[in-house]
């Protein structure tokens, strides 16, 4: 996470409890064991025989893939370490074991059809330069130079100006606000910006008031719904998109603008209404806010190059069909340009979210070991997808993910569901026709990650408002609640209706 941004304090300080948290001496245990629950129940399925699992033709590597997967899911679940070290370790297990320069005692010995398919190396260490990855690097790009040149800060000012200075409409703009700007920067460092431009606002309001509790709540439901309106805005739309994008898979060609079209009017409708929720369940006291943002954006050179170059990418993202140009390739534009005239420096590199980047490569490669070692055609063979009625699959998709983004990463709760999801749908494309098809239930998972927003412990924008000490674990279960129920069937709606009109091809 760059250093640079407002409220970088903020998000400093929750880092700083998180590990105050793991490093505690009454945590060590409870982790070691977690660790080795984790590891031995990988083992087990490792070492039991292949015909245990049901599955006819089932191979030594296919084998070795479902241990990995497990051992993914669990770690993911406990987080016992850090999301990331799970993924490069996922990563290196596979590569060593499962791919076709694995260590020669997984693959020398065997009889060759018992052994399976093994995974092409460089199959997994492309993961880490999948063009995905390259689309959220230009993101980070963008977001660290619109902080340099006070960018961001000036368009809160202009944006948040129309509102006026009653509470209620105040309350709308930073809920407004920090969506839109979630859907270009990171969903922290969104809500750590926005947090220090409500904190005096927050001073001001009276205190026996349940106003304050409505602002500070308006933060991270802003930041993890905005995200859903752009591929960029939240890792688990990437990963959603890239199968859906597979040319080897569902090849639907959903582009950058494509997806802005469908996906903006759904969160700027689902945050008007988590405004509606927020004003019925925390009435606002005082009937007006004096909002003052400090902050004026660079006029140099090299800002104005910033500012041109922020509003191109995304006018080519927006219309990457028109012009043919991918949103993956567009996203180099900003790294080239800005590295070229100095905005980008070496310290800002090292202080990109490398870590996203890394879980999310993780998730991938997952994925490539499912389809790559054949496990993913014995799983539609040995598992009646298609016999499953339509509905269940969906609604049971939708309830699975939105409980697992509840407690665990939203990038972990895609990573592993998505490329189970991918292989269930393409085995029952013709039943789930009338319901929106596989993009149903592929985009079904990232809207249900980003919904997932009941705990302070959901995502790092739900923490850093918790932190404010305005809000109380009891109001964040019930406006996220509500959230997540109105979003998954408002989201689902729309996806079925533009799946069935076949308006995703």
């Amino acid at each position: 996470m760059f250093k640079i941004f407002p409220g970088f304090h903020l998000v400093e300080e929750y880092q700083k409890k998180r590990k105050e948290r793991r490093l505690a001496d009454d945590q060590t245990l409870s982790k070691t064991i977690k660790i080795i629950a984790a590891v031995g129940i990988s083992l087990i399925l490792w070492l039991l025989p292949t015909e245990s699992f049901g599955i006819e033709g089932l191979t030594y590597v296919e084998q070795r893939v479902i241990a990995v997967f497990a051992f993914a899911t669990l770690m993911w679940i406990f987080e016992a370490v850090p999301a990331w070290v799970t993924s490069v370790i996922v990563m290196v297990v596979l590569l060593f074991t499962a791919s076709d320069s694995a260590l020669w005692l997984f693959k020398e010995g065997y009889d060759a059809e018992q052994l399976g398919k093994l995974i092409k190396y460089k199959s997994i260490v492309y993961c880490f330069a999948d063009p995905i990855i390259m689309l959220f690097l230009g993101g980070f790009i963008l977001a660290i130079a619109a902080t340099k040149t006070g960018m961001d800060s000036a368009l809160a000012k202009v944006m948040l100006k129309p509102f006026g200075t009653q509470s209620k409409y105040v309350l709308l703009g930073f809920v407004l606000v920090t969506g839109i700007f979630s859907m270009f920067l990171s969903n922290t460092a969104t809500a750590a910006m926005m947090l220090t431009f409500l904190t005096p606002v927050l001073k001001a309001l009276p205190a026996d008031g349940k106003g304050k509790i409505a602002l500070a709540m308006a933060i991270p439901i802003g930041a993890n719904i905005g995200g859903l309106g752009t591929p960029i805005g939240t890792p688990p739309n990437a990963i959603a998109l890239k199968y859906l994008n597979d040319p080897e898979g569902m090849n639907l060609n959903i582009g950058f603008g494509e997806w802005m079209l469908f996906m903006i009017p759904f969160t700027l409708f689902v945050m008007f209404i988590a405004w509606v929720v927020l004003l019925k369940l925390f009435p606002f006291k005082q009937k007006t806010i004096n909002l003052e943002i400090k902050g004026e954006a660079k006029k140099d050179w090299r800002s104005i190059v910033v500012y041109i170059t922020f509003a191109l990418t995304v006018l080519l993202w927006v219309t990457d069909k028109v012009t043919g140009v991918n949103s993956n390739v567009v996203a180099m534009l900003p790294v080239g340009v800005f590295c070229a005239i100095g905005v980008i420096t070496k310290r800002d590199l090292e202080e990109i979210s490398w870590s996203v980047l890394w879980m999310v490569a993780g998730g991938f490669a997952l994925g490539v070991a499912l389809n790559e070692t054949g496990l993913a055609t014995h799983m539609i063979q040995a598992i009646p997808f298609g016999e499953w009625p339509p509905m269940l699959m969906i609604v049971g998709s939708g309830l699975i993910c939105y409980a697992m983004a509840n407690f665990i990463s939203h990038t972990a709760t895609a990573a592993l569901l998505v490329p189970i999801l991918a292989v269930a749908g393409m085995s029952m494309q013709e039943n789930l026709a009338s319901l929106g098809g596989v993009s149903t239930l592929l985009i079904g998972v990232a809207i249900g990650s980003s919904l997932g927003m009941v705990l302070p412990i959901s995502t790092p924008p739900n923490a850093l408002a918790h932190a404010t000490g305005m809000i109380e674990q009891k109001d964040m279960a019930k406006v996220g609640l509500i959230m997540g129920v109105v979003g998954l069937i408002l989201g689902y709606s729309m996806l079925i209706l533009l799946g069935s009109s076949g308006y995703f091809g």
